[in-house]
């Protein structure tokens, strides 16, 4: 789940209308052994194709490490201590007492008394952290097809008076490929719009993007890869539902299939949500089930491996489900993202 939506669930129903059990390959593959990958058959989008940036940004035979002034954390992985002005002023101070220069927003908070942007820009601005980017939704139309021009430009203003780099689009869902066409027409709409405002506008993914048989094999992924221009749309890959969705479609190997995901799209790969996934030994350990969310360290994701195939202008930490404390969760990842050699 994303701001308020349910990745989980969307993979399950893909899931269940191919007749597949959800412990079975949800929960299955925890490990992510080496081995030559197994794409979805099919998916065109994700077939054995030279990378169009390979290792982008990187020295070659130059080890690298995560830059502390890179580091993010999506504000949504905090919001059960965020609900009172108390507690989410708590948790700013908690934030920069971690070492976090900038954050994702996931929305206002006005409960707490922080409805504008204005407001909420000044209580980071005070503890020296950047809102650097945002999960909102993709804009409603109205007549059909016109984007509603208050509710977009609300959008892009609030963005500006925060002084972000980058907006994303945090969630779409749809067994039709209509849908996933109009959405990807519509984004590049906004992202035109949005880059002469100075924002980059990107896509967030969960799995089911990669599990939804549109007709013929096709995956939502193929669509919006192959329709979303690149000019003006990039993507922020969520690593831990790419491996998932490694997982969920039988790859020999998930964390080749993710790292497959990021180097074979048209777009750029700005941004990453760098969230980790349980193990066998989840129980056990840390009372989870194996193929939760997991604290950065705690799962099986190998990250240096994916860091040094491609490196990010931003790594954001997230949990959705905190395995202790959203506190902690916001520590661990700090601390493991750090300085990450890779």
């Amino acid at each position: 789940m994303c701001f308020g939506y349910d990745g989980d669930a969307a993979l399950r129903e893909s899931l269940e209308r191919k007749g597949a059990s959800r412990r079975g390959l949800l929960r299955g593959a925890v490990a992510g052994a080496a081995g030559a990958t197994v794409l979805a058959a099919g998916s065109p989008a994700l077939a054995a194709k030279p990378s169009q940036h390979p290792g982008k940004g990187h020295g070659h035979g130059r080890q690298k490490e995560v830059p502390t002034d890179l580091i993010s954390i999506q504000l949504y992985t905090l919001r059960s201590a965020m609900t009172t002005s108390a507690s989410v002023l708590q948790q700013f101070d908690q934030l920069a007492k971690f070492g976090y220069e900038r954050v994702e927003r996931a929305g206002l908070y006005p409960a707490a008394g922080l409805d504008t942007a204005a407001k909420l820009k000044t209580e980071l601005d005070a503890r020296g952290i950047w809102a650097s980017s945002s999960h909102d939704g993709i804009s409603t139309v109205v007549g059909g097809t016109d984007l509603d021009p208050v509710a977009f430009n609300k959008k892009l203003d609030d963005a500006n008076t925060f002084g972000q780099k980058y907006i994303n689009v945090p969630y779409l869902n749809s067994n039709a490929k209509a849908d996933w066409q109009r959405w990807a027409e519509q984004m590049n709409i906004e992202a035109r719009a949005a880059k002469r405002r100075g924002l980059r506008y990107g896509y967030h993914n969960h799995a089911h993007e990669f599990t939804i048989d549109l007709g013929g094999g096709e995956t939502p992924w193929d669509i919006l890869t192959s329709e979303l221009d690149p000019k003006y749309v990039h993507l922020e890959v969520d690593l831990y539902w790419a491996y998932t969705g490694g997982v969920n479609t039988n790859a020999a190997d998930p964390l080749q299939f993710a790292i497959d995901v990021i180097n074979s799209a048209p777009q750029e790969v700005r941004q990453y949500h760098v969230k980790d996934r349980h193990g066998a030994d989840a129980v056990a350990l840390y009372n989870q089930q194996p193929g939760d969310m997991a604290d950065l360290g705690l799962g099986v994701i190998d990250f240096p491996t994916i860091f040094k195939a491609h490196q990010a202008e931003e790594y954001i930490v997230e949990n959705d489900t905190p395995d202790f404390r959203p506190a902690a969760t916001a520590n661990t990842g700090f601390r493991y993202l750090d300085g990450l050699d890779f």
